[in-house]
């Protein structure tokens, strides 16, 4: 038997299918590109024409147990009023069973409204098949939409993952080398502060060496005034008594 799967649209029992025919024409039913009509020959009957597009929009669910093909096809029968109730119960109930976010992007609720929308259209089709039809390409449309808008949101979000690990690499780069230069800052300030203290340090002996040259200088000076001065007073003095001589 096919497991139990839990969902919204309404499936006739399970049927097994033994014969080699049976399984080619339900692969062949189940392959076949939704929306596209079944063949519908003439002898076929308004119920066998309802299945063969409620097929071909809904393909069968089939399962494989034990070398025995387990096949379920939608359900053909018209919904009720009732029917109608009981789905909008149960689409509630799974909701707040799986817990299905009220707003934003939710994968659970997306898939929960598909099977309704699914159910809904499955309901439509067996009293008009061309509105079930029209339905239907509204149905894909909307899911080409969808996906359209996921491809741009992924891309829109690797593109911004991107720039953010681009920002924090240039960022880090950025980091790098401010420290780089406050390091050579701070080399640079180290060698400005040696510079100076040795220009100080030159600039000091420097004044000490000419104030002692001054020193040396108004000595020397000193001492050649008195020489000249004693000189000058011994001249004087041979003078005057080479004078008084005559």
């Amino acid at each position: 038997m096919i497991p139990p799967v839990s969902t919204l649209v309404k499936y006739d029992a399970a049927q097994s299918i033994t014969t080699t025919n049976d399984k080619r024409a339900m692969m062949s039913t189940g392959t076949m590109k939704k929306g596209t009509l079944a063949p519908i020959e003439g002898a076929k009957t308004g119920a066998s024409q309802t299945e063969d597009i409620l097929n071909s929009i809904l393909p069968p669910r089939s399962h494989e147990s034990d070398g025995t093909l387990w096949v379920q096809n939608v359900s053909a029968t018209p919904a009720t009023r009732l029917d109608v109730i009981n789905l909008q119960e149960k689409l509630d109930a799974q909701l707040q069973a799986r817990q299905a976010r009220e707003t934003g992007i939710c994968p659970v609720r997306e898939e929960l409204y598909a099977q309704c929308f699914d159910e809904l259209i499955r309901q439509v089709t067996i009293n008009c098949a061309e509105r079930g039809l029209l339905l239907l390409r509204v149905r894909d449309e909307a899911r080409m939409s969808i996906a359209a808008y996921q491809t741009l949101y992924e891309s829109s979000v690797a593109f911004g993952m991107r720039k953010a690990l681009g920002g924090e690499q240039g960022k880090s780069d950025a980091e790098a080398r401010i420290a780089h230069l406050e390091g050579r800052e701070a080399d640079l300030e180290r060698q400005v502060a040696e510079l100076k203290a040795r220009c100080e340090s030159i600039e000091r002996r420097e004044a000490e060496r000419r104030e002692e040259e001054e020193k040396r200088h108004a000595e020397e000076v000193g001492f050649m005034q008195k020489s000249n001065k004693q000189l000058k007073q011994q001249l004087e003095k041979f003078l005057s008594a080479e004078k008084n001589a005559k």
